[in-house]
């Protein structure tokens, strides 16, 4: 198997790199790096079943011989990213995705979108299902990246039932573990970042706005069954477990032990309130549901952000 990932120096694509080459495939990462890492696949380099290349996929996309999947991962993904990028991230979800699925198409390749569950916006069903349209306010600053990522989808359902191109779209919810960025925006490597730095850890809103957060390792499963399975209507993956972000703040702070203090910050603009996946169809589908509990996920996290700290102070 030859598989292209675009996003592969990023979170989630360093870790599908390695599962999949320890599946056995060949790997092509494209990155442009703008919030991807060479770090994260440094240890990578070298190997002879994995090649890097650096590239904007809004831009066209050359690849020469046989490549059997497109694994389209490139795009901002935190807040604090597409906030900051609002056009590259409409790019990404639009001309990159058009690119990714013209390379599936001519290489006759399976395609596989990842997609978000911000695709549902503040929700007002919950748990969210996949049959769930959504409600998503598409001129708020959040709308660049939840827009685009329902364009993704919707542009990949169209190859799919006009070109007949195998695609398959997985809607990712939150999710966290070793390589995250340690100013990645969002609240669980906010957190942690904070409490090891014994910095006042700021929670927006009250706190009682609910997150399900979902370990890499379980996450990358669920794609690779997902890509190898015939399903292609959007499939959620994710954990079911839902939180507070107030208690997320304070299983942090007890796991650390920090003597930091809790803040709270107005709520940002069109932050949803509610997130909780139903992972009904993952589970008869593909035979998927999360293994690793949040204390054990958290507590490997937490080694990746004490390592990155101590490095960067060095």
């Amino acid at each position: 198997m030859r598989t292209l990932i675009t996003g592969g120096a990023g979170f989630i694509g360093s870790h599908l790199s390695d599962y999949l080459i320890g599946k056995g495939h060949d790997v092509i990462c494209i990155d442009n790096l703008l919030t991807g890492k060479v770090g994260n696949i440094a240890h990578l380099m070298g190997n002879g079943k994995f090649r890097f290349i650096k590239h904007n996929v809004s831009d066209y996309i050359y690849m020469d011989g046989p490549i059997d999947n497109v694994l389209h991962f490139a795009s901002p993904a935190s807040p604090f990213d597409y906030l900051e990028f609002p056009i590259q991230t409409l790019k990404v979800g639009s001309l990159g995705t058009l690119n990714s699925l013209g390379l599936a198409k001519a290489k006759n390749a399976k395609f596989l979108l990842a997609s978000t569950s911000e695709v549902y916006g503040d929700p007002q069903v919950h748990p969210q299902r996949e049959d769930y349209w959504g409600h998503v306010n598409p001129v708020g600053p959040r709308g660049v990246y939840d827009e685009a990522k329902r364009f993704a989808e919707a542009m990949t359902m169209a190859y799919h039932r006009y070109h007949r191109i195998d695609t398959k779209i997985v809607r990712i919810f939150n999710t966290y573990g070793p390589r995250m960025r340690v100013k990645d925006g969002r609240a669980l490597p906010n957190f942690m970042c904070q409490a090891l730095r014994g910095e006042d850890i700021t929670v927006f809103g009250n706190g009682s706005q609910t997150r399900s957060f979902c370990y890499v390792s379980d996450l990358v499963e669920g794609i690779y069954r997902l890509l190898v399975s015939d399903e292609h209507e959007p499939v959620n993956i994710g954990n079911p477990q839902e939180i507070t972000v107030l208690q997320l703040a304070r299983e942090i702070l007890a796991l650390t032990g920090s003597k930091s203090s809790i803040v709270f910050k107005p709520l940002p603009v069109d932050d949803p309130k509610i997130r909780q996946p139903d992972i009904s169809r993952a589970r008869k589908l593909l035979g998927w549901e999360p293994n690793v509990i949040r204390e054990e996920g958290l507590r490997s996290t937490l080694a990746y952000f004490k390592d990155v700290l101590l490095k960067n102070e060095q």
